[in-house]
C-alpha cells in the first residue's frame, strides 16, 4: 500500500498533491474516497482522464489537534473505471458499475511531526557514517568491561575481608576455650589444697588432746602428793 505523508504542525491546512495518470488506450473515470471525509478536502474528487492524460489532485488536511494514535489510521482509495463511448451521467455510471469493472488503488496517510522527522534524519545520518558508529561502540565496550571488573574486585575484596574476620573469630573462640580449661584446673587445685589443709588440722588437734590430758593429770597428782607429804 502506497502512502501519503502529512508533515505537521497541523495548526493550518496541510496540502498534498496526488498525480493521476492514464497509461491505457481508453478513457477512464476516477473517484477519490477517504475514511475520514470530515478531515480532508479533495479537489477534484472525481473526473475523467483522456488516453495518456494526467491530473493533479489536491488533498487538503484541515487543522486539528495531533493525536499520535491516529498516525496511520486515515486511508484513501482511488477508484477508476473505463468510460463508455457516450457518457451523460457520471453519478449513474458509478451506481451501476459492477465490482469486476472497478479498479482500486489504496493509499495510507502518515502524519509526521517535525521532531519525528528530525529523529529519522538523525538515524539516517548515523547510518550513512559507519565510522561514528564504530567509534561509539569501541568507546562503550571498554567502559562496560571496566565496570564488570570493578564489581568482581569488590566481591573478591569483600570475600577476603570475611575470611579474615572468620579467622579472627576462630582464634578468639580457641583462646576462650583454653582460658576456660585453665580456670577449671585452678579451681580443682584450690579445692584439693583446702581439703588437705583441713585434714592436717584435724589430725593435729586429735594428737594434741591426749598430751594435754597427761599434763593436767600430772598436775593433779603432784598437787595431791604434796598435800600428803606436808
Amino acid at each position: 500500500m502506497a502512502q501519503v505523508s502529512k508533515q505537521g504542525p497541523f495548526t493550518d491546512v496541510v496540502t498534498t498533491t496526488l498525480k493521476l495518470s492514464n497509461p491505457s488506450d481508453k478513457k477512464v473515470c476516477f473517484k477519490v474516497k477517504t475514511t475520514a471525509p470530515r478531515r480532508y478536502c479533495v479537489r477534484p474528487n472525481s473526473g475523467m482522464l483522456e488516453v495518456g492524460g494526467s491530473i493533479n489532485i489536491s488533498v487538503m488536511l484541515q487543522p486539528f489537534d495531533y493525536d499520535p494514535n491516529e498516525k496511520n489510521k486515515h486511508k484513501f482509495m482511488v477508484q477508476t473505471i473505463f468510460a463508455p463511448a457516450a457518457i451523460t451521467d457520471m453519478d449513474l455510471l458509478w451506481k451501476e458499475a459492477k465490482p469486476d469493472d472497478l479498479m482500486d488503488s489504496k493509499l495510507r496517510c502518515v502524519f509526521e511531526m517535525p521532531s519525528e522527522i528530525e529523529k529519522v534524519n538523525d538515524v539516517e545520518s548515523l547510518k550513512a557514517s559507519p565510522g561514528v558508529n564504530s567509534l561509539k561502540s569501541e568507546s562503550v565496550a571498554p567502559a562496560a568491561v571496566s565496570g564488570e571488573d570493578g564489581e568482581v574486585k569488590k566481591v573478591q575484596e569483600k570475600y577476603k575481608r570475611l575470611q579474615q574476620e572468620h579467622g579472627k573469630m576462630s582464634e578468639e573462640i580457641r583462646q576462650l576455650k583454653e582460658d576456660n580449661a585453665r580456670m577449671r584446673k585452678l579451681q580443682r587445685a584450690d579445692h584439693m589444697s583446702s581439703n588437705s589443709t583441713g585434714l592436717l588440722a584435724g589430725q593435729a588437734s586429735v594428737t594434741s588432746l591426749p598430751s594435754l590430758c597427761v599434763v593436767i593429770a600430772a598436775i593433779f597428782i603432784g598437787f595431791f602428793m604434796g598435800k600428803f607429804v606436808l
